[in-house]
């Protein structure tokens, strides 16, 4: 894809923004570490002064018993540093540091070594051997001391079609490393996405549960003095107990995104959090449907069936045609075999060369070979077509849910603002009164009610949110242009300041 390659930039990006979280972690630990050193420093040099002594002191027993436990302690109160990324830099590393990327760069390097080794049969090849031995009596068979030989094919119909094979074989693993490359920064992105959201969403729920537990309190407090049923009481409960369940699930599955972008990236998973606004705004769904020829899923099954097709071509044609090859050999034969005494005009120094001409009239075992490397290219071709059809329906069904899902998102958009609206609302009358002595007045329970509420829609538009923009992520690989977009977030990156990465709005 080649969108991203500076690796340094990433991490220096990843390094200053966790030194920069340690800084304000140790200034809070300053103390708790003056401490730890303090004690341990006693320990150290009680340690030293009573070093080369035959056994412990009771004092010294009492000391160590007193050090160790106050230096884990102070250890254990010093908060974790946490670290930030950035959503490019997050894409950069999982494309350097992704196993199915290097793979199929695995499988380029493969197909190339193919591509030459098909092509170098016509160069000529020089090995070196010897035949040293002794005998006695009569002689037989060569006396070689040491022999030259060269051979290289010359003609072969057959091995232009395995080129061609080659070749395109070479073209199908450079689109599956794209496909590969498009795959992972899909992922990323994802998963990015859904950590962001994830954040987010415990920042409102932690809210949401000390608004609950502020209304069990004045429902307890109403109860005492019979102005709320025992069902009220238990309602405010279960509010309480949903929103408590809410946000264990949601850290149960951040803790999840959390430790796949790690896996993905590269980095500890301990403290690694997101900048929101790094997200850049994926585009507005297209209005036109584009071709498959920029897909590279496609090309690559493609052109692997039109490598299978080739080979096919030349095994087929592996009957009925030549075969040319040239051979030249050097050999320096010894004397101490006495063959100078058994065969005359014999000479140390000889030398040959020839061609070697090869031509198939009936072999059972080419034609099966044939036969099955033409079914082979045939399945290639029809799983190319499958490949090609499930891609067109997913892409389908991505762009046609685009329309739903954004309305979806206006509707949670104006359900949190009514929701906050009214929440306003309540908290006027409660300070100034309604206006009207007749109609009844908000009390707190009210206020902590449409608190409750408020941030339940908050959470809504965060889901419509999240289930829009991986939606648009995925729409935007199967229309190709994924990469595109991830270039656009680069510049967009490069101009932010390093944010906090919870966006969450106040009510």
């Amino acid at each position: 894809m080649g969108v991203f390659r500076n690796e340094n930039a990433a991490a220096l990006l990843f390094r200053a923004t966790q030194q920069q979280g340690n800084c304000s972690k140790q200034l809070a630990s300053h103390r708790h570490q003056k401490e730890s050193k303090r004690l341990t420093l006693t320990c150290t040099m009680e340690h030293r002064s009573h070093k080369g002594s035959e056994g412990f002191s009771v004092l010294r027993l009492v000391r160590s018993v007193i050090c160790f436990p106050v230096v884990l302690a102070a250890a254990l109160a010093a908060p974790a540093a946490h670290a930030q990324i950035s959503f490019s830099s997050a894409i950069d590393l999982a494309l350097r540091n992704s196993p199915k990327v290097k793979m199929a760069e695995a499988d380029v390097a493969k197909s190339t070594a193919v591509l030459s080794e098909s092509r170098d049969v016509f160069i000529p090849s020089l090995s070196a051997g010897s035949g040293l031995g002794y005998s006695y009596g009569f002689p037989v068979g060569q006396p070689t001391l040491y022999s030259f030989t060269v051979q290289s094919l010359v003609f072969d119909q057959s091995q232009k079609n395995y080129i061609r094979a080659a070749r395109m074989g070479l073209e199908a693993a450079n689109y599956a490393l794209a496909d590969a490359r498009q795959a992972v920064a899909e992922d990323t992105a994802l998963t990015y996405l859904a950590l962001d959201h994830d954040l987010q969403r415990l920042d409102g729920l932690q809210q949401q549960l000390a608004s609950a537990s502020r209304l069990t309190e004045i429902t307890q407090a109403r109860l005492d003095a019979n102005q709320d049923s025992r069902i009220d009481f238990t309602k405010s409960r279960l509010t309480a107990a949903q929103v408590r369940l809410a946000r264990l699930h949601t850290e149960s599955d951040t803790n999840f995104q959390r430790q796949h972008l790690a896996n993905l990236t590269g980095l500890p998973p301990e403290g690694l959090s997101t900048i929101h606004d790094s997200i850049p705004q994926p585009p507005a769904p297209v209005a036109e449907t584009p071709a498959v020829t920029n897909i590279p899923a496609i090309q690559a099954a493609y052109a692997s069936a039109q490598s299978k097709f080739q080979v096919a071509f030349g095994d087929s044609r592996k009957m009925y045609r030549p075969q040319i090859a040239f051979a030249a050999q050097y050999n320096r034969y010894a004397e101490f075999n006495n063959y100078q005494d058994y065969y005359r005009n014999f000479q140390r120094n000889n030398f040959s060369f020839g061609i070697q001409l090869n031509w198939p009239i009936f072999n059972a075992n080419l034609r099966a070979k044939a036969r099955e490397s033409v079914a082979d290219a045939v399945r290639a071709q029809y799983d190319a077509d499958r490949v090609k059809k499930e891609f067109l329906e997913g892409r389908a069904k991505a762009v046609n849910a685009l329309p739903e899902l954004a309305v979806r998102t206006e509707i949670a958009t104006l359900d949190r603002d009514l929701a906050q609206q009214q929440l306003e609302a309540v908290q006027i009358q409660l300070n100034q009164g309604s206006g009207n002595p007749n109609a009844p007045q908000p009390t707190p329970k009210d206020e902590q009610n449409a608190r409750i509420q408020e941030r339940q829609k908050f959470l809504d538009l965060l889901d419509a949110d999240l289930a829009l923009r991986q939606t648009q992520i995925s729409a935007l690989r199967v229309t190709g242009q994924l990469e595109q977009w991830l270039k656009s977030s680069v510049r967009l990156d490069n101009t932010l300041p390093q944010a906090p990465s919870a966006a969450t709005s106040k009510p």
